[in-house]
């Protein structure tokens, strides 16, 4: 199965721009930046469509559900030994004074 390319909003961005300023075609422009023409054109429709909003959160990969509640998790664990660790350091501090 062939993986998907992920493109960041900068490179659309870049990629939909050359297209408008290099005055040169689609399947020229397409073809250096080793993507198909017919999405050189999806991005450059979005951009028409939806400005500036276009092409938010891409670039990213989203994480998992799991992944994130593994994650909270851990976070929680860590703030919890931070809290033992700082209560310790005051407890000797006090004993060294």
């Amino acid at each position: 199965m062939e993986q998907r390319n992920r493109f960041t909003a900068e490179f659309k961005r870049e990629a939909v721009r050359l297209l408008k300023t290099s005055g040169k075609p689609a399947a020229v422009v397409a073809r250096e930046l080793g993507i198909p023409r017919n999405r050189l054109y999806k991005w450059t429709q979005d951009m028409q469509d939806k400005g500036d909003q276009a092409f938010q959160g891409s670039g990213r990969p989203k994480a998992s559900s799991d992944e994130l509640s593994a994650l909270r998790r851990e976070n929680a664990r860590l703030k919890e030994e931070n809290e033992i660790l700082k209560k310790a350091a005051a407890y000797f501090a006090r004993e060294l004074s």
